[in-house]
Parts: structure tokens; sequence; C-alpha cells
């Protein structure tokens, strides 16, 4: 089964499987570990989430992008998110 990507002005995605959604919320933090652990269910987060493979478009750097329906959730998410 191919993997569906998506485009959008800044990156190119690739849906991770545990997402519940397919959409790209506006508030969004790049992650420019591709293989660190997120691990967004532990966070407890309020909002939905979706965590995609990522390449930033402007420089070509691979990482992970997670996208937030809510701000306080992506504000949590940056003071509780270490890579490993």
């Amino acid at each position: 089964m191919a993997t569906q990507t998506i485009q959008t002005e800044l990156y190119k995605l690739y849906p991770s499987p545990r997402n519940t959604s397919k959409d790209v919320f506006a508030h969004q933090v790049f992650v420019p570990h591709p293989y660190a652990i997120i691990d967004l269910e532990v966070m407890e987060l309020t909002g939905t989430t979706t965590l995609f493979a990522a390449c930033r478009l402007a420089d070509m750097k691979m990482g992970q992008l997670v996208t937030f329906e809510l701000p306080a959730d992506m504000a949590k998410f940056e003071r509780l998110f270490t890579p490993d």
C-alpha cells in the first residue's frame, strides 16, 4: 500500500498511521529529529493533534511535524518534549 503524502507550502508530509485525523492544523512545531520518539498520548493534550514525518522544503531538512488544534497544546508540547 502506497503512503499518501500531503504537500503544503512549507513541508512534504507523510502521515503517521497512529493519527486519528488527516488534518494539518495551523499551530505547528517542526522537530528536526526524524527518529525521535514522539508520544503525544503521554502529554495529555486537550485538543486534536497530528504527527507527520516531514521534509522541510526550504532546506530539505528531514524531521517530524506535530500540528495542534489548540495553541495551548503547542505550548505544552514545546515545554515537555525533549528529543531522546
